[in-house]
């Protein structure tokens, strides 16, 4: 339920601004990158559902261009670039930091939306938690790092 509600509010937060252009513009373009398709099954069903609720549906008024790592992390980059010089509107990585990182290497410009368990300002992606600054936002599962302060919340 907390994914589903991340994609919620990810496709609120990106996609809010462009409802009220998006019949007068181009159909903007998501450039997704996954692991498979089978793997990200449930990431994908809630990003739909994010999407759905701001108003985007897949192929009336939002294309999304899927690039697939398969295991096969050295790919990353080369579909980072592809989904860069399709000229995509927003880029959403959901295969951790391989490509986060590659994202930020392929651009500045466009804005990239990444789903890790790892630091990311610990990986240089943005500069801190509470303001990231430059072209990426996401969300990290900072199990390791918050433990201490859930004990802290636990009355004993």
């Amino acid at each position: 339920m907390k994914r589903r509600a991340f994609f919620a509010i990810v496709g609120g937060w990106i996609f809010g601004p462009l409802a009220s252009t998006a019949q007068q513009t181009a159909m903007p373009m998501i450039g997704f990158l996954g692991n498979t398709p089978s793997f990200n099954r449930a990431a994908l069903d809630a990003f739909h559902q994010g999407l759905s609720t701001t108003g985007f549906v897949e192929g009336q008024n939002v294309a999304i261009e899927y690039r697939w790592a398969e295991g096969h992390y050295d790919r990353v980059p080369t579909s980072v670039a592809e989904l860069v010089g399709r000229k995509v509107d927003v880029l959403v990585s959901t295969v951790g930091p391989v490509g986060a990182l590659a994202a930020k290497r392929a651009t500045t410009t466009i804005p990239i939306v990444f789903f890790m368990g790892d630091d990311p300002v610990e990986r240089g992606l943005v500069a801190s938690l509470a303001r990231p600054g430059g072209n990426l936002t996401g969300v990290s599962i900072l199990t390791v790092e918050l433990m201490p302060k859930q004990l802290d919340a636990i009355e004993w």
